[in-house]
């Protein structure tokens, strides 16, 4: 049995992986990666992209996984540091891009690249009065959570850890705070995240989705790490959805002998 499918905003999805594009060897290597992993979300980040130059066939592949997968696009504001950055970003990238979807990052501190909670919650609220549907990028601190909730966003993506670390879930308690506070909001792990048992463990939590780039695009064989990730990713939620064993302070046999005859030698 397959996961259930999940709706951000509306657009029904079968897959919960979420792909990013950037740093891989080559494009076809980028295309097969993509369609190994079965993901219907991939990222862009539109200031690499229009730093870069010439795209070598980025946006073809792209456009390419959107119709051969029913892919959606997520342009993302990587690489701003203020509000208005972000902001003016979005703007260029449903231009281009023509789509309504924007994953917002606002960077507040350039060791981590944490995100800015202030910057990012007030240019979700502006996004979102410009009708945009907003995947913000922030902590895993509840009350930025919330504050992005009150601006009007339908789905957070909290870190597992820092960018590119590939350190997996530093803070699990935290993530299952936000789970069990928000129990309605889609909530999407992204960032952090360096082998598939850490996207499993993030499913296993109750996430709803995982969001990834580096670990895939930087491996030895990007096209078997995405697809190993998507079956992580798969198996991850359909055991949330099946009940995890809670852990146990003590031993529990696992075959119980009361009220049953047994030999005694």
């Amino acid at each position: 049995m397959t996961p259930t499918p999940w709706a951000p905003y509306g657009v029904t999805l079968h897959s919960r992986f979420l792909l990013g594009t950037a740093g891989y060897p080559s494009p076809q290597v980028l295309a097969e990666g993509i369609a190994a992993s079965g993901a219907q979300v991939v990222t862009v980040g539109l200031k690499r992209t229009l730093s870069a130059g010439g795209d070598n066939g980025f946006i073809e592949i792209i456009r390419t996984a959107m119709r051969e997968r029913g892919a959606q696009l997520l342009p993302n504001t990587a690489g701003c540091r203020s509000a208005r950055e972000a902001i003016t970003l979005a703007h260029m990238a449903r231009e281009l891009y023509g789509t309504h979807w924007i994953k917002l990052e606002v960077v507040g501190d350039e060791h981590t690249l944490q995100p800015d909670p202030w910057g990012t919650v007030e240019a979700a609220a502006q996004l979102i009065r410009d009708g945009f549907a907003v995947f913000p990028y922030c902590t895993d601190d509840l009350v930025t959570c919330q504050r992005l909730l009150d601006a009007g966003c339908q789905v957070l993506m909290p870190w597992g850890a820092p960018i590119g670390s590939g350190q997996g879930l530093l803070n699990p308690f935290a993530l299952r705070t936000l789970r069990a506070r928000l129990p309605g909001v889609l909530l999407v792990v992204d960032a952090g995240i360096g082998a598939p048992s850490h996207a499993a463990q993030a499913m296993e939590l109750g996430m709803d989705a995982v969001l990834l780039n580096s670990a895939v695009s930087q491996a030895v064989e990007p096209v078997r790490m995405a697809r190993a990730f998507g079956l992580a990713i798969e198996a991850g939620r359909t055991a949330f959805e099946a009940g995890v064993m809670a852990p146990q302070d003590m031993a529990v046999a696992s075959t119980p002998v009361s009220g049953h005859p047994f030999l005694i030698d």
